[in-house]
């Protein structure tokens, strides 16, 4: 369920703040699964584009009318090689990320092949220890080639530090912003002495915007779960030291769920459980109560604490789910709620869409 004001208000709030610093936000595409909710983001927000991580997520967004796609991640299989190198039939702009010289052979045939072309962006390791190069020497020759390769454009960095999004202090996830900002910098000034202009140094987050924004280096955001907000983002701190759901960010998603048993005195059961949700990054919480806390859950049920036992069978709780990106993945429908009424029920467009 969403609730559409604060959906619409965190959309405008990110977007206001992007184009108040001179950036350009592509919006994370792997968060909500949704053509709809991308296009509300591209009409309200402003947002140049969108992200996402898989082929076939891309594939759903371009057909779905949004034309510059960023996958944000490398494409080594060489079927979805081919599948990615005509996605810009669809009219859409095409980009994915590149760590190894050898991909970018593989990319190049298969946008030769195909009469299309594919932009490449060179990541950068600047510290979440998953794909991406480490060193300036690496960042230049990757981009050299992709440069001299037909059927390619080399269009930029890809740099997000994905590890320091959800560490509680402001000022810890400053630290490790200002190491990825140093190693950004120091490429794309490597690049620029080669000959190499970038169009895209590409990164940032919900939990670290505003460090990108104020970056000097960085010009395009890559923020996804600002939109919806989850319990994990929610408890990080702002540099108030308040909570990021607290004032900063609105909670927008939501599971309703139902009591469904109150055969104990002080638990009642509710039918929101491991099928619902995504528990890898805590349980949900109780919108608007603390009264009741949702304790436990196992595949079809959700185990709630009601000490005073206040809770009524069928009564209806709104819960905001751990980590929006997965429990979105396990949906058909959004229903978009506005005022207490039913506006709107958009398809989870690109769910399952996992290859």
């Amino acid at each position: 369920m969403l609730d559409l004001d604060a959906l619409e208000s965190n959309i405008k709030k990110m977007g206001d703040y992007a184009k108040a610093h001179g950036m350009r936000h592509r919006v994370h595409g792997k968060m909500h699964k949704s053509v709809d909710v991308a296009k509300l983001q591209e009409t309200l927000g402003g947002a140049c584009g969108v992200c996402c991580q898989k082929v076939s997520e891309a594939e759903v967004f371009a057909r779905g009318g949004l034309l510059d796609v960023l996958v944000s991640n490398q494409v080594r299989d060489p079927q979805k090689i081919d599948r990615l190198a005509q996605i810009p039939k669809l009219g859409a702009r095409t980009l994915c990320c590149v760590d190894d010289k050898s991909n970018v052979a593989e990319l190049s045939a298969a946008a030769v092949r195909h009469g299309t072309q594919i932009e490449c962006l060179v990541e950068i390791d600047c510290g979440a220890g998953r794909c991406g190069v480490s060193s300036t020497e690496a960042v230049v020759d990757i981009a050299k080639a992709i440069d001299e390769a037909d059927g390619l454009k080399f269009s930029g960095l890809q740099a997000y530090q994905g590890a320091m999004q959800h560490l509680d202090e402001y000022d810890e996830r400053k630290a490790k912003i200002d190491i990825a900002v140093n190693m950004v910098s120091e490429a794309v000034e490597a690049l620029k002495a080669e000959g190499l202009e970038c169009d895209i140094v590409g990164g940032g987050g919900t939990g670290s915007y505003y460090f990108e924004c104020a970056s000097g280096v960085y010009n395009e955001l890559q923020c996804g779960s600002y939109a919806f907000m989850d319990a994990d983002y929610g408890r990080i701190l702002d540099k108030q030291g308040r909570r990021i759901d607290q004032g900063e960010w609105q909670n927008a998603l939501f599971l309703l769920t139902s009591v469904m048993s109150h055969a104990k005195a002080d638990k009642a059961i509710c039918d929101a459980g491991l099928k619902a949700q995504s528990v890898d990054s805590g349980l949900p919480f109780i919108f608007g109560r603390d009264d009741v806390e949702y304790i436990k859950c196992s595949d079809e049920h959700g185990v709630i604490s009601d000490p005073e036992g206040v809770l009524k069978i069928n009564e209806k709780l709104k819960l905001v789910p751990g980590h929006c990106d997965p429990t979105c993945n396990v949906h058909d429908w959004y229903v978009g709620v506005r005022n207490g009424k039913v506006e709107t029920v958009w398809p989870v467009s690109a769910r399952g869409r996992a290859y």
